[in-house]
Formats: structure tokens, C-alpha cells, sequence
């Protein structure tokens, strides 16, 4: 299997180089030559397989360098940190409705399920194509990201990992899980500004050649573990086709039934993946884009105008404040026919106008889309509670809200998944005053004592304790000292 850019498709590179590079050279990002199919036959024969397993038989067929045992060997590795052997459990709510729990990770988000196998297929790529260089691991983050990057590659031999963060535009938990993190080989950096200043002073990075030069002088190569790098992405693939082969399994329905999937998202990088496991035959009738205030995708959907001159919003799910979704791009290479050259025209004119115009009919007809503003965010997680007994996080509680809407407006009686992405607890305050109707301000600690007292999920060890943990990142710079910062830091 190859892979080529989606701003050059001239370009082609394997598997090993694609996820070692993280980004092609001239921006674009990398995508396979084609979609291998998961047959019916296939999928019976993932259904005695564990999560793992499963994994590492969708993984190899985008990574022919690798034999399945090796990748095997890698993602038991990385899921032997889970808290669930399932690792990805569907829930049932009622007999139309599932909720695949994506938190049981050690950063409890969904991030964790491509990012602590991230570092094994990095490594593990890095020797297939004999690159001795070490790497520096360049993240922007929007709250989940940067833990789960900075969990996954702490201590790894030979490698450094630098996260940039919005200072005031992630959540006080997913704050303390970063400037706590300890690590030889951690660096983590505040900046003023939003998380689309931050990734965009990132990607600024991987094309700047003065810096490349600087690091090369050093044998250091820079990599992502964004979702714009392949390797942070495939792995979310075999999630939407496990959770499909569970409810065949637990006869929810029968193979060849279509269902939906509602995710919400902020980098379209997660129902991207959908997306590819569509490509891949997975029987699925939409995909649900769920958008919180920032709604940008769910206007792009249903008007074609992609127009990042808006208003920006700090909301409940910070994750999903995001004006800029970068894998937005891939689906755009193929809803043009991977013209690389209309891709690259699109996001000139996002660069120079700060705004792109798309036909979306000719995007597949499998998207549909939704948003929810912050009150009908905190009805979700109300409704979902009061209904089924069962407590969301505020992303999750944007996608139900979205989903509730999408069954008003649409009466579609087609079996749902909705991607759960993060621990409630992880967001307690505004759940907590969620759940119960009240209106309290509380520090995240105390919220999440409260909130304890009042669902049924258990706090977990790694949460708690943070309190007690001491800060070890406090340093916050301006969006234009970034390039200034990697170097001090590959100094170190």
C-alpha cells in the first residue's frame, strides 16, 4: 500500500515514511492510494477476534511493510494500558440507541486509542525505512490530544514531544493533565491565542525550511501526533467496524444492516475515520457530523461555505473549539476526485480569504450534520441521564443533542452509535450543575466529588490525584515565538 498527498498526488511514499513524516512536504496530508475492502467474510472472522486483534487485522491491511504479528505485538502493547479488556464497549441505552465508550484509556478520551500506538508504529517505521535520526514530536492541542500525546511518548528512547495549548482554552482538568506531566523528554507550552493559532503556528513549523535545517544540523526529524499524521488516524478506523461486528454479535442486528454513527467533532479526524471504514464496506447509513457553537463544519454541510471570519466561542467542550479542521482536507481530496490541484486552490483561498466555496453535493451522501449551543448541550446530559440512567461528558452530550434533533427532524429508525469520547469526569462542573439543575461555582475538584455522589460512573484513580500533583509546565508564549521554542527545546 501506498500513499500519496492530497496536494500532490504525484507523490508517493509508503506507509513507514507516511507516518514518520507526519505531513508532506508541501502541506498536504497523506492519504492511502486506496481503500481495502473488509468483507462480510472478513468481519466473521473478526468477530472471535479480541479488540486488539481486531485492530492489528485492519491495521495490516493499510500497512503491508509491517507482518501482522509485528503490528499485533504493538497494539497489545499499547491497549495492555486500558482499564476495559474490551477496551471499546458498546453500551446499550434502548434498542435503537448504543453509545461506544472511546474513554477507558490512561487519559481517559478517545485520543488514547490511536496515541499510545502511536509511539510503537512511529519507532517501529522509523527502522523499516532506516532512519537512525531522533524525532520531535510536534502536537497542537485542543485539550485531549495533548495528554494522550504526552502519555504515549514519555521516555520513548530517541524521541521528544513538544505540545502547544490554547492557555485559556482547554479545561482545568485536561490543563492539570498537562502541566503535571512528567517525563524526560516533555515539553509543554501555553499560547495566547485559540487552538486554530496554535495548530496553525504548528503546521507553520513543518514547512518552514530554516527550522528543518536548524534540527537536521541536529539528526532530529520532526513528526506529528496530530490527526493529520496516518498513523494517529488508521488506528480509529477499527473501532467504527468492531463496534459494528459487537451488535452483530450480540444480534442488536443482522450483518449487511445498515446503521448511523453520531460523532462529535471539532478536526474531523474521528468521523473521518468513519468515513474510511465506509470506504472500506462497512454498512453505514450516515455519518453525523455534531458540532458544538463553533459550528463551522455543520455550515459547511448544509451551505458549502467554509468561512473561518466568525465569531469564536469557548464552550463547555473545548475540544471541539476549532475553526480550522485540518482532516477536512482528505475528505475534500475525495469528494473532488483527489484532484490535488482544486485541494490545493481551496486551501489557498482559505489561507488568503480566509474562506473557501465547496458544491457539497459533491460530497457522499452518507454525511449528514447537526450543532448544539451550550444550553442544549446541558439538556443533553440531563435528558440522557433522567432517560437511560447513563452521564456524559459534554462532547458526547453535543452529539446526543445533535442525534435527538436528527430523529425530530428525520423519524430515521436506523440502529445509532454515538461515539462517547471522554470521561464525564474530566469536565465535572459543567455536568455536575448539568445532572442536577444547579448553577454552582465550584473549582473541577470539588465539582467532581460532587458529581461522584450523583452518577453512577466511578471517579477514576488517575483524576483524583491530580490535585496533589505538582506543575511542572507553566511557561505560556506568544503564537510567534513558536518556531523559537522548538529549537531551545531540541537544544535541550
Amino acid at each position: 500500500m501506498k500513499y500519496i498527498s492530497t496536494r500532490n498526488k504525484n507523490k508517493t511514499v509508503s506507509g513507514a515514511e507516511a507516518i514518520a513524516m507526519g505531513i508532506s512536504d508541501e502541506g498536504g496530508l497523506f492519504v492511502p492510494e486506496s481503500f481495502p475492502k473488509i468483507t462480510k467474510a472478513d468481519r466473521d472472522k473478526m468477530a472471535a477476534m479480541s479488540y486488539a486483534e481486531r485492530t492489528a487485522f485492519v491495521l495490516s491491511k493499510y500497512l503491508d511493510e509491517f507482518t501482522y504479528d509485528e503490528i499485533l505485538e504493538m497494539v497489545n502493547k499499547a491497549y495492555s494500558r486500558f482499564d476495559s479488556d474490551e477496551v471499546a464497549p458498546v453500551v446499550k441505552l434502548d434498542d435503537s440507541l448504543f453509545v461506544l465508550e472511546l474513554f477507558h484509556g490512561p487519559t481517559y478520551a478517545f485520543k488514547d486509542l490511536a496515541l499510545t500506538l502511536l509511539p510503537y508504529l512511529l519507532t517501529a517505521s522509523k527502522s523499516k525505512i532506516g532512519d537512525s535520526s531522533s524525532t520531535l514530536i510536534l502536537v497542537a492541542t485542543s485539550g485531549d490530544t495533548g495528554k494522550a500525546a504526552l502519555e504515549g511518548f514519555k521516555d520513548v528512547d530517541k524521541t521528544k514531544i513538544m505540545v502547544f495549548y490554547p492557555s485559556d482554552g482547554v479545561s482545568d482538568m485536561q490543563k492539570m493533565q498537562m502541566i503535571t506531566q512528567e517525563g524526560s523528554n516533555v515539553e509543554v507550552v501555553g499560547i495566547k491565542g485559540n487552538f486554530d493559532d496554535a495548530q496553525t503556528a504548528v503546521k507553520r513549523v513543518f514547512t518552514d525550511a530554516k527550522v528543518k535545517a536548524e534540527l537536521k544540523k541536529r539528526n532530529i526529524e520532526l513528526s506529528s501526533a496530530n490527526s493529520i499524521n496516518w498513523g494517529r488516524l488508521a488506528p480509529q478506523i477499527a473501532y467504527y467496524i468492531s463496534s459494528y461486528i459487537d451488535l452483530v454479535s450480540s444480534e442488536e442486528i443482522s450483518d449487511g444492516d445498515k446503521i448511523n454513527f453520531v460523532v462529535p467533532t471539532g478536526n474531523f479526524g474521528d468521523i473521518l475515520a468513519g468515513y474510511y471504514a465506509y470506504k472500506m464496506g462497512l454498512p453505514i447509513n450516515k455519518l453525523i457530523v455534531a458540532s458544538n457553537k463553533n459550528k463551522i463544519l455543520s455550515d459547511f454541510f448544509h451551505e458549502g461555505v467554509y468561512d473561518v471570519k466568525r465569531d469564536f466561542y469557548k464552550t463547555a467542550s473545548p475540544s471541539m473549539d476549532i475553526l480550522i479542521s485540518s482532516n477536512l482536507e482528505r475528505l475534500i481530496f475525495e469528494a473532488t476526485g483527489r484532484n490535488d490541484k482544486e485541494v490545493v486552490k481551496l486551501y489557498d483561498d482559505l489561507k488568503e480569504n480566509k474562506k473557501f466555496v465547496f458544491d457539497v453535493s459533491k460530497i457522499d451522501e452518507v454525511f449528514a450534520s447537526g450543532w448544539a449551543d451550550e444550553e442544549e448541550t446541558a439538556d443533553a446530559i440531563f435528558e440522557t441521564a433522567e432517560e437511560y440512567g447513563y452521564t456524559t461528558d459534554t462532547h458526547t452530550a453535543v452529539a446526543m443533542s445533535v442525534y435527538y434533533d436528527y430523529i425530530d427532524e428525520t423519524a430515521d429508525e436506523t440502529v445509532t452509535v454515538v461515539l462517547s469520547t471522554a470521561n464525564p469526569y474530566k469536565f465535572p462542573l459543567f455536568v455536575y450543575n448539568s445532572v442536577t439543575g444547579k448553577n454552582k461555582k465550584l473549582d473541577a475538584f470539588k465539582a467532581a466529588e460532587l458529581l461522584e455522589a450523583e452518577i453512577e460512573i466511578d471517579r477514576p484513580d488517575g483524576l483524583k490525584n491530580l490535585k496533589d500533583k505538582k506543575v511542572l509546565h507553566d511557561k505560556v508564549v506568544d503564537k510567534s515565538e513558536i518556531e523559537k521554542e522548538v529549537l531551545n527545546f531540541a537544544e535541550k
